[in-house]
């Protein structure tokens, strides 16, 4: 893995361990939802473990298909900068797209099942990063629902945001459980 993937991956890992360990200070807490219609904490966990899912396995694919594989250019930038800004916003939110939601189980399983789950999840990605070409570097190689196609930098960079987003998230569920 080159040392711009390594450094994004060690802060991707940092934030995911510190969202888990707010939803474990929880306790029985994490299962509770603030409000009808809102997410518990640990169907926030539960939507991060399917969203990473999606993107490591669509990146393997695409990865099948690397000769294929388009460079990024100025206005992929431009949309991951957007992305950024957007996710990083306080009082932002987005509907999870609906395929996601298709993707996730209505039955939201245990925490300690779930940390095991996106461990593997994680794990797997770890590999692919550790094998990802060189020459893809500068390619577009996942394909986000709003922002469209990003490289490897940008997927890992939104991957980041995404858990910060929902760790704001998880703070303000647990205010209300409290």
């Amino acid at each position: 893995m080159n040392h711009r993937l390594h450094l994004r991956f060690e802060q991707l890992e940092h934030a995911t361990a510190r969202l888990l360990q707010s939803v474990a200070a929880l306790g029985n807490k994490a299962q509770q939802a603030p409000g009808p219609g809102q997410w518990s904490a640990v169907q926030v966990v539960q939507h991060l473990v399917v969203a990473e899912t999606g993107i490591g396995q669509y990146m393997e694919k695409k990865l099948l298909q690397a000769d294929a594989l388009a460079k990024a250019g100025v206005g992929s930038t431009l949309k991951s900068w957007l992305l950024r800004a957007l996710l990083r916003l306080p009082f932002t939110r987005f509907k999870a797209p609906a395929h996601l939601a298709k993707l996730t189980p209505t039955e939201v399983p245990p925490l300690p099942e779930l940390r095991a789950e996106w461990e593997a999840v994680r794990r797997r990605l770890e590999r692919l990063l550790n094998e990802y070409p060189g020459t893809l570097l500068d390619r577009a190689i996942f394909k986000h629902p709003r922002s469209g196609m990003l490289t490897i930098y940008q997927t890992l960079d939104f991957m980041l945001d995404h858990v910060l987003h929902h760790q704001k998230q998880v703070e303000r569920i647990a205010k209300a459980v409290r």
